[in-house]
């Protein structure tokens, strides 16, 4: 499962960076997002543009009051 920590990337670049490895990834897989913030604008993005985003299986977990990891799964 493919991880990508976007704490340190500058918030202009966090979603066409995401977006690439998202489009990177084989059908079945799923993209773990490291992020400071919950996704949750990065969610309906995905949702509204990328036809290949599950978002029946998309979920989030607070780690840390600035970790935030989110999975994005690609259907298969």
């Amino acid at each position: 499962m493919p991880t990508l920590d976007v704490r340190d990337v500058p918030p202009v670049d966090r979603h066409d960076r995401i977006h690439d490895a998202f489009a990177a990834m084989e059908p079945g897989e799923t993209l773990t997002i490291v992020n400071d913030h919950e996704p949750k604008p990065l969610f309906y993005e995905m949702a509204a543009e990328v036809e290949a985003f599950d978002e029946e299986g998309y979920a989030v977990t607070r780690e840390a009051a600035d970790e935030f990891r989110a999975e994005f799964p690609k259907r298969e």
